[in-house]
């Protein structure tokens, strides 16, 4: 996903300085990164890193070492922050050119592993007969950062199928028959690293998630006022693009995990940059950061780097 942000520099040419600063003014003193209060944390602490690393721009690894350090191996954490915890060691490690220690590597497993569902998945509430999408697509990322192969890796891809939902999405809990955008793409993309075949009804599900006036809804069924706006294409690369008719508000959440999984399934964007790009727009501050959706006034390193990765999967090339 980085390599995908870093080519946001070309469509951001000198603004790229000015997102470069912004990020390195959410960094604390203790090393880590704030989101939206004083407080650093290691979820925000992810962005933050990536961003930079994204742009090209220093980080400072020994204080942000020092900052995950008090940590330990995790053993303290949810799900979520000990999937954090793995990445931001794996971005240290990675910019410094060394290796995570490999007691600290089979720590972190071993409570990811505390996770695993009887379904194959993962889940990060405890005790949970079947994992969620998110939570696997968190699981997958850990091991790929710890350099390990995940042991039946298979039953991961099994555990998805009972996510799926009527409309050809996937959902975080199998008790929804409505498919949502983040869980779609973090099904696909745990499909393709793990070679498995991503269909075309989920590909065309998750175009429809398009907004008319760019960007991707979480999902469809919210109501919608009158918008006037730039068409949306009928098909994409010959793919037809279903219209659920209303639509909710566009997030950016939403539409860089959409944009990337599209992206990796080798579904060309070009017909519909235009329109993302405006959405993007709409959210960008001159102070160099990215906001979540029109409804939200904060801008933060997280979303900042999700316009990033947007940016740069609209930048012209697709893939990682």
């Amino acid at each position: 996903m980085i390599t995908a942000a870093s080519r946001a520099m070309h469509l951001l040419g000198d603004s790229a300085a000015l997102v470069a600063g912004f990020i390195g003014k959410q960094s604390s003193a203790d090393g880590g990164f704030r989101g939206r209060s004083e407080k650093s944390d290691l979820y925000y602490t992810v962005f933050g890193i990536e961003a930079l690393r994204a742009l090209n721009a220093e980080i400072d690894c020994r204080r942000i070492a020092g900052y995950l350090e008090q940590f330990g191996c995790g053993d303290e954490l949810d799900f979520v922050h000990l999937a954090c915890l793995a990445r931001c060691w794996a971005n240290v490690c990675e910019s410094q050119n060394t290796s995570i220690d490999p007691i600290l590597r089979e720590a972190i497993l071993r409570h990811i592993e505390t996770h695993r569902c009887p379904d194959g998945g993962y889940s990060d509430s405890g005790n949970a007969r079947q994992g969620t999408a998110y939570a696997c697509f968190l699981a997958l990322g850990a091991y790929q950062d710890l350099n390990t192969d995940m042991e039946n890796a298979a039953a991961l891809a099994e555990g998805l199928k009972a996510l799926r939902t009527p409309d050809g999405g996937y959902s975080n809990d199998p008790a929804l028959k409505i498919g949502a955008t983040p869980a779609t793409a973090a099904a696909l993309t745990i499909l393709h690293y793990l070679n498995q075949p991503i269909d075309d009804q989920s590909i065309s599900w998750l175009l429809s998630q398009l907004h008319p006036k760019g960007g991707f809804v979480p999902w469809h069924g919210l109501p919608a006022r009158e918008i006037t706006a730039k068409p949306v294409p009928s098909t994409v690369e010959g793919m037809a693009v279903p219209h659920a008719g209303s639509y909710g508000i566009p997030d950016l959440l939403s539409t860089a995990t959409a944009l990337h999984a599209l992206a990796l399934a080798g579904v060309s964007t070009k017909k519909i940059k235009e329109n993302c790009l405006d959405f993007l727009d709409s959210l960008w501050s001159a102070e160099g950061a990215f906001r979540s959706s029109w409804a939200d006034p904060t801008f933060d390193c997280e979303y900042t780097y999700y316009g990033l990765l947007s940016l740069g999967h609209l930048s012209g090339s697709v893939g990682e």
